[in-house]
């Protein structure tokens, strides 16, 4: 009796675990995947940043790159699954995404080029010759 309780905890706290982190556009990696088979890691894609989350057995690991700093995104794919590389412009170590099936990672991408773009576009061009100047 006492092992099935240990189990049946055992077999909660890896589901609390491996739930959402947060709402909005979440990528979990398959279970299949090197790395996770208890904790998969979980990607958050928002209008300004990218976060990667790791959970732990006790805790939890966190990165996030705001959009402006993202320099590429490589998807890497395998005969079931997908790797995605989110390069910074700072030179730092990339994030990588272990695990993702091939539809995930392409609408990783997908979303944060998309981001990227409205980030980046400013508003529209002003008058030709204008300057402001109103007689």
């Amino acid at each position: 009796m006492l092992a099935v309780a240990v189990v049946l905890l055992l077999g909660l706290w890896i589901w609390r675990k491996g739930r959402p982190f947060a709402s909005g556009d979440i990528f979990r990696a398959s279970r299949l995947s090197r790395g996770n088979h208890l904790f998969p890691t979980q990607v958050l894609i928002t209008a300004t940043s990218v976060v990667q989350f790791t959970p732990r057995w006790i805790g939890r690991q966190e990165e996030t790159i705001h959009m402006a700093h993202i320099a590429s995104v490589k998807i890497v794919t395998g005969i079931m699954l997908s790797n995605v590389l989110i390069e910074t412009s700072g030179g730092s170590d990339p994030i990588v995404c272990h695990g993702h099936h091939k539809g995930d990672a392409t609408r990783i991408k997908t979303l944060i080029e998309g981001y990227q773009t409205s980030l980046y576009r400013g508003p529209g061009p002003g008058p030709v010759g204008g300057g402001g100047f109103v007689r």
